[in-house]
């Protein structure tokens, strides 16, 4: 019980360590910014949604971020729990989840934290100016192919938008059995420019598995942080 108390004590030595030098990075992430013109980057906002996932990064919000990373490798918690989660959490249901710089400068750096260490200025630039929105798409079938050159839509309105790129599991791993026939789980993921997404909250994800069908998800973009 000694041995095991020391080891977590030296844990989250290593972890709360990492809280310090979040201040003197992200001073440094301010100033690498700037010198690759990303001043700029704070263009009129009125021609761009002005939802948080939309929303260049202050210095503030970027130490909110990589701070809730460290705490989540504190409290031992799954780093993939940071991002935003829609659909329904049950067996053999459709569900995915949102890679936003927010959740990514969290995830990356729980990551980070659970090794011991801290991201670089290079990591947390390259999160900073990702042009995309990242949707991960989970979805199931019964056959292995079923993912294969599935696809991904979102529209607000009548206002379509397409995907920039797209991956999917061309082959699906087997994810149990239901009625004694065997289930296959799959990932679909698309990449959506933040340029193009209008000033509307609620937004529809189409989902089209490969092996036919549709699948539907309604996102309030003002309820993510």
């Amino acid at each position: 019980m000694k041995n095991e108390n020391h080891e977590d004590l030296k844990f989250q030595r290593k972890v709360l360590n990492l809280e310090m030098p979040i201040i003197k990075v992200e001073l440094e992430i301010m100033k690498g910014l700037k010198s690759i013109g990303m001043a700029i980057v704070i263009i009129v906002l009125s021609t761009r949604p002005t939802y948080a996932i939309f929303q260049d990064l202050s210095s503030n919000q970027v130490h909110r971020a990589l701070k809730r990373g460290v705490d989540f490798a504190q409290q031992h918690r799954p780093p993939n729990e940071l991002y935003w989660h829609f659909g329904v959490i049950q067996k053999f249901e459709p569900r995915g989840f949102l890679v936003t710089k927010v959740s990514g400068l969290s995830v990356m750096a729980a990551h980070y934290a659970l090794r011991g260490e801290q991201p670089t200025v290079q990591d947390i630039q390259q999160v900073l100016t990702e042009e995309a929105l990242q949707v991960v798409v989970t979805v199931y079938g019964n056959s292995l192919r079923f993912a294969k050159d599935s696809y991904l839509l979102m529209k607000q309105g009548q206002h379509v938008i397409k995907p920039d790129r797209i991956r999917f599991d061309a082959r699906a791993r087997e994810a149990g059995f239901e009625h004694g026939a065997p289930v296959y789980q799959a990932k679909i993921i698309g990449f959506f420019k933040y340029s193009l997404f209008k000033e509307i909250a609620l937004t529809t994800l189409l989902v089209f598995p490969g092996a036919g069908g549709e699948i539907r998800f309604e996102l309030d973009f003002s309820k993510i942080p």
